[in-house]
């Protein structure tokens, strides 16, 4: 029986049992596609890698013998839509069964499910044997619960994997959590090993790219292209990660610097999200190389790296299934405002927003703590509605898809889920940016000066939010402390803060 096997572009999976035999009257498909690239505006350096990582990806199986069907972006027979693609290929090479793994968008779920209902052949759905969990595992552990907790889906998580167990109950080091010694600011005093680059060449698609007129944003060198494309690269960037970064990971995972863009991230995150490599052999070579130094790897670091994936991925999409379709219209805060321009240049007094933004345009790329507690930050305060923010998060990280990247933005940095995520809104003023970061040493506005023209415009703007908020937030008590030191401010110098916060928020793009 002839079959039609569909892969997405994240659908990357080089293990995949579908692959464990060759089989002739199989034809993969996988297609690049205006469906996808326009949906949002992307990072240039995301297409790149994506159309890449696809192409390395087909040539790997072709290679083995494989069927393959492969549409490229300006090839004259594709037709750019995934149902026009399906319907095509049925008739002409007279397909007795569609087949696909399931996607992890919300979208795309719903767009195969009409395909297959469109079709008069047999179809059949496959997992992508990639999560260590299934799109309901999480809302089945939380039924019937108040409130959800990332930190007891963790434990349960290491508990059913033996990851870092001394025992069935015991955790490695004593504790499930070493968060508190994650938060180390790096002042250069110990050194951070030369990146893991790549400087591929990639000129011919970035031509291919703006010929079809897809519009993108960010910056690109054709002949330095730094992402891993293949499972190859991607197993190269885990092994740098273990043999030089894992050290001291955890130390320095929420600091920010001027002059280091990556520090000791392993920038890992595009590799997993296309499935080049699968969460558990990550985990599992992480901790080996724990195991293997521990006279010089500390459990705080390897923790907090296994949370964030074993944990915090794994319940982002649960969070992500169990919520859709209705999640991707939360906004429980009512907030309304723009998006400020300089998100899309760079271009503001505010060194914090300039580094991390300048970084996200010619990077594709910034951590957790630069997109939380600076961008997201700033977007939060300035109360911009959801909408704008999800859109810029799926566009400009080349890591961005979105079951992960609505969850994370929506729920963890804008706080639009009403809690569902987080427990409080992440919001600061500019001390926790100073704190964490050497941003605020040349910033044309001062951390320090709480009030007037020179002051960090976080200042004004954090008093301000827990003011305009009050009422949805007062009951929260997690900000019991934050409105007890807002009730104690004299009003003269709240109003003062409100009236800058109002010049901030009307035109944030003169700051």
């Amino acid at each position: 029986m002839k079959k039609l096997r569909l892969i997405l572009g994240d659908q990357l999976n080089y293990k995949h049992s579908w692959f464990s035999q060759k089989d002739d009257d199989v034809l993969y498909v996988m297609a690049e596609m205006l469906q996808e690239t326009n949906y949002v505006t992307h990072h240039i350096q995301k297409v790149v890698g994506f159309f890449v990582a696809m192409r390395n990806f087909k040539d790997h199986f072709k290679n083995l013998d494989h069927n393959f069907k492969y549409f490229s972006i300006q090839d004259k027979d594709n037709l750019q839509k995934l149902p026009k693609i399906i319907s095509e290929l049925v008739k002409k090479h007279q397909i007795k069964k569609f087949e696909y793994q399931l996607p992890d968008e919300y979208r795309l779920d719903v767009q195969l499910k009409e395909i297959c209902d469109s079709l008069t052949i047999k179809s059949q759905a496959f997992s992508t044997e990639h999560f260590l969990t299934s799109r309901t595992d999480l809302a089945h552990f939380y039924e019937g619960k108040k409130q959800m907790v990332m930190e007891y889906f963790y434990r349960d998580m290491r508990k059913k994997y033996d990851i870092l167990m001394q025992d069935s109950k015991t955790p490695e080091g004593g504790k499930w959590n070493f968060d508190k010694s994650n938060r180390n600011k790096w002042k250069g005093e110990i050194e951070i090993p030369k990146e893991k680059g790549f400087r591929k060449e990639v000129t011919s698609i970035v031509n291919e790219i703006e010929d079809a007129g897809i519009k993108t944003m960010g910056n690109i060198d054709p002949k330095h292209f730094n992402w891993p494309t293949s499972r190859e690269d991607s197993l190269k960037v885990l092994n740098y990660f273990c043999d030089e970064l894992l050290v001291h990971f955890g130390d320095f995972q929420d600091a920010m610097h001027t002059q280091e863009k990556f520090l000791f991230h392993s920038r890992l995150s595009f590799a997993l999200n296309t499935k080049m490599l699968s969460p558990k052999e990550v985990i599992d070579k992480a901790v080996e190389a724990y195991y293997d130094q521990k006279d010089v790897i500390e459990i705080s670091q390897i923790e907090g790296f296994v949370r964030q994936i074993l944990g915090w991925r794994e319940y982002m999409r649960g969070i992500y299934w169990k919520e859709m379709p209705n999640y991707q219209h939360s906004n429980n805060l009512d907030n309304q405002q723009k998006l400020p321009n300089f998100y899309w240049t760079g271009k503001t007094r505010m060194n914090c927003l300039h580094h991390a933004i300048s970084q996200s345009l010619d990077e594709a790329y910034a951590h957790h703590i630069q997109r939380l507690m600076i961008t997201g930050n700033f977007a939060l305060l300035t109360q911009t509605q959801p909408n704008e923010v999800d859109a810029w998060y799926l566009g400009i990280y080349i890591d961005a898809i979105e079951w992960v990247e609505m969850p994370n933005t929506r729920g963890m940095s804008q706080f639009a889920d009403g809690g569902l995520v987080a427990t409080k809104p992440y919001i600061s003023s500019g001390s926790y940016i100073n704190k964490m970061s050497n941003y605020c040493k040349d910033c044309d506005y001062s951390v320090h000066q709480k009030e007037g023209e020179k002051a960090c415009p976080f200042n004004s703007l954090y008093w301000n939010f827990l003011d305009d908020k009050y009422d949805i937030l007062k009951d929260n008590a997690r900000m019991r402390m934050m409105y007890s030191v807002l009730h104690k401010m004299d009003k003269t110098t709240l109003n003062k803060h409100k009236q800058r916060a109002a010049k901030i928020i009307e035109n944030p793009d003169n700051f």
